[in-house]
């Protein structure tokens, strides 16, 4: 398994409701966890590459501008520091160096999470971001070219001790988990109830949130016993000085990808823009800001298939 134009890029940024993968001020982080640096310039050794900006459509690179419709949560994703109104996470450093890369612009809109992908095919957008996991589901519709490796996981209350590991879904019996709407956690929660009916026991309840600040939220005021979320995020979390949640670890790796309509011509230039990132180091810069290091992949792909 393999481990998903610095301000010139981020040219727009749409003010609309955000009603899916949410900005919340309370979960905003009030101090970075060590090893982190959300301050840090990752981005400014970054060059245009003719090689990979040659692949992209004539009309985008007569344009030079593309059109991105991103989630917005909790860090180290996208996020809005609290306080401030900057855009800033590991999908936006990334977004950067790509348009870096290609020479382009990105028209910037923050949208809710489960409206994204139905956008791309609509042509609303170009591309989309917002932690996208490779599933075989998507891949019917969507394109994907790879930039790191998450997935799934789940977290508690920090005073919770019942719960310490998740490795199969019938450890939930009995419980309320939370997660967000239109996401793999509330399609892989959903698809598996059954797992308690047939060990004889009272089945979890899926509490889905269109908000991420609601999740959190929901699980520090004890609505909600446990939460699925994505590695990075929950270990993010978990790790946060003062944090009142514990991450229980992985429970399924996938890879995520910047997601694209079927049959985009812009996979190809945006495959070989990550790529030449990971060849020049820029790929490694990023992910150690936001200490996402062991999500690392050393190559970006087309379409994987789902990992099993």
């Amino acid at each position: 398994m393999k481990r998903h134009l610095p301000a010139l890029a981020l040219a727009t940024v749409a003010a609309l409701a955000l009603a899916g993968c949410g900005s919340d001020p309370a979960a905003a982080p009030k101090a970075a966890p060590v090893g982190v640096q959300p301050g840090q310039d990752v981005l400014s050794d970054v060059r245009r590459s003719e090689a990979a900006a040659a692949l992209l459509p004539a009309e985008v690179r007569a344009a030079g501008t593309i059109k991105l419709g991103g989630a917005v949560g909790t860090p180290p994703g996208a996020y809005y520091p609290e306080g401030r109104k900057e855009l800033t996470g590991l999908d936006v450093d990334l977004v950067n160096a790509v348009a870096a890369v290609l020479g382009v612009k990105v028209q910037r809109e923050d949208a809710a999470f489960e409206t994204i992908l139905p956008a791309l095919g609509s042509g609303k957008y170009d591309v989309g971001t917002g932690n996208f996991g490779v599933t075989a589901a998507r891949l019917k519709t969507v394109d994907f070219v790879t930039y790191i490796d998450d997935g799934q996981g789940f977290a508690v209350r920090a005073d919770n001790t019942a719960l310490t590991t998740v490795t199969d879904l019938a450890q939930l019996c009995g419980l309320t988990i939370g997660t967000g709407a239109g996401t793999t956690f509330e399609a892989t929660l959903n698809a598996k109830k059954d797992v308690c009916a047939q060990a004889g026991r009272k089945p979890y309840e899926v509490k889905v949130f269109s908000e991420n600040g609601a999740v959190v939220t929901g699980l520090q005021q004890g609505r909600l016993d446990a939460v699925m979320s994505t590695i990075n995020g929950l270990r993010y979390q978990a790790n946060q000085p003062g944090a009142k949640t514990r991450f229980l670890g992985e429970y399924h790796r996938l890879d995520v990808g910047f997601a694209f309509k079927k049959g985009s011509p812009l996979t190809p230039a945006f495959q070989a823009a990550v790529n030449e990132l990971i060849k020049d180091g820029s790929y490694r810069k990023i992910l150690a800001k936001w200490g996402t290091a062991d999500s690392a992949i050393t190559e970006s792909l087309i379409n994987p298939p789902e990992h099993p």
